[in-house]
C-alpha cells in the first residue's frame, strides 16, 4: 500500500521540484513560448486579412471585368449595327443606281425606237412623193384621152408599187 499512498517527504519534494521547474519554466521559457504564440496569431491574423483584402480585390476585378466584358460587348453590338446600316446603304445605293441605269438605258431606247420610228415614217412619206410623182410623170407623159385608160394604168402603177 506504501505505493498508492505517498508519504509527506515525497510529497514535498515532488512540490518543490515542481515549484522550481515552473520558476524556471516561467522565467526562461515562458515568455518566449508565449512570443512566439503572438507572432504566429498576429501572422495569422495578417495571413486572413491579407486573404479577406486578396478576396475583395478578386471581387473588384471580377466586377470590373464585368464591366469591360458588358462595354466590349457593346461596343461589338455597335460596330456590328453600323457594319450591317453600312452594309445595307451601299446595298441601297447599289440597287438605286441600277434602277437609275436602266431607267436611262429605257429611255435612250425608247428615244432610238421613235427616232427610227421617225426615220422610217419620213422614209415611207418620202418613197409615197416619189412614188406619187412618177405616176403623176408617167400618165401626164401619155396624156390619155380616155379615163377609163388612165385608171387601168394608174392600177397598173399601184401594182407595182405594192410588188416592191
Amino acid at each position: 500500500m506504501e505505493l498508492v499512498t505517498p508519504n509527506f517527504g515525497l510529497l514535498f519534494w515532488q512540490l518543490v521540484t515542481f515549484l522550481v521547474v515552473l520558476f524556471l519554466l516561467t522565467k526562461f521559457a515562458w515568455k518566449p513560448i508565449m512570443q512566439a504564440l503572438r507572432d504566429r496569431e498576429d501572422s495569422i491574423e495578417m495571413a486572413l486579412s491579407a486573404a479577406e483584402k486578396a478576396k475583395l480585390e478578386m471581387q473588384g476585378l471580377k466586377a470590373e471585368n464585368e464591366k469591360l466584358l458588358a462595354e466590349a460587348r457593346m461596343e461589338r453590338d455597335k460596330i456590328l449595327k453600323e457594319a450591317s446600316d453600312a452594309g445595307n446603304s451601299i446595298i441601297e445605293t447599289a440597287k438605286n443606281k441600277a434602277n437609275e441605269e436602266g431607267n436611262r438605258m429605257i429611255a435612250q431606247a425608247r428615244e432610238a425606237i421613235e427616232n427610227e420610228k421617225r426615220a422610217a415614217i419620213t422614209e415611207v412619206k418620202n418613197m409615197a412623193a416619189a412614188l406619187s410623182v412618177d405616176i403623176a410623170e408617167r400618165i401626164l407623159r401619155k396624156e390619155l384621152s380616155d379615163p377609163s385608160a388612165q385608171q387601168a394604168l394608174a392600177q397598173d402603177y399601184i401594182r407595182e408599187v405594192t410588188l416592191n
